[in-house]
């Protein structure tokens, strides 16, 4: 036994085994417990060694010895082609993180049914910022394109759909005030409300404060003005 490791986890069948035949277990059963079947047919791996993990990424002391392998139980970074190409797109468009996405897959193989040098609308997929990092992408690697060259494209691409959607959405809402509909408040309107709503309530709490503030400043006043006079009426009494 290796000093400081413990084995007892991985002698838990062969404990178990003597002791239903030992009289320790006073009710024996008949069939032994399913975990002691599956066990005693899959047994635990015994190698007390970890592989060093594949590597995703290259080293960045290359030119040096070989070393230690550091954080061996640590899994490594998986870095895709795709994230920095999204990482710059939200930067230069916070605001479509703010945009309601639909998460959804069939068959899990949603992917093969998009063709993107056919642009940036697919079938069955909205667009969004995921449409033009994969657009970008593709002409990155199939046209060989810079990366700022690719991004300025379809970023032109992007804001003409863009464009499109809000005079699409403009003309139906015309449309349907026409034949008599009726629309709410919008958002802005609503957050707008809630502002003032919010802004009244810290007016009323300021004022009442301020109030507060000046009665005690007055009484504190009073306090101290009259504090000589009391002084000398003492002295009066103690005169007398």
């Amino acid at each position: 036994m290796v000093r400081g490791r413990q084995f007892r986890a991985a002698r838990v069948l062969e404990t178990a085994e003597s002791h239903l035949s030992s009289s320790i277990v006073s009710s024996k059963p008949n069939v032994p417990a399913p975990w002691v079947r599956a066990v005693r047919n899959i047994p635990p791996a015994e190698t007390l060694t970890r592989p060093y993990p594949i590597q995703h990424t290259e080293p960045r002391d290359r030119g040096r010895a070989a070393q230690r392998p550091r954080h061996l139980f640590r899994p490594t970074k998986i870095v895709h082609p795709e994230d920095e190409l999204r990482r710059d797109f939200y930067r230069d468009h916070p605001w479509e993180l703010a945009r309601p996405k639909l998460v959804l897959e069939l068959d899990g193989q949603d992917a093969r049914y998009r063709d993107w040098s056919k642009g940036l609308r697919q079938p069955g997929m909205a667009l969004s910022g995921e449409s033009v990092v994969q657009r970008q992408l593709w002409l990155m690697e199939n046209r060989g394109l810079s990366k700022a060259r690719a991004y300025d494209i379809v970023r032109k691409e992007f804001y003409k759909l863009r464009q499109q959607e809000q005079i699409e959405r403009r003309i139906a809402v015309e449309e349907a005030r026409m034949y008599g509909a009726y629309f709410g408040k919008t958002n802005l309107q609503v957050g707008m409300e809630l502002e003032d709503a919010a802004y009244e309530n810290w007016k009323k709490w300021a004022t009442d404060e301020i109030t507060k503030l000046e009665a005690e400043r007055t009484a504190a006043y009073a306090n101290v003005v009259d504090a000589p006079e009391e002084k000398s009426l003492l002295d009066d009494d103690a005169e007398l």
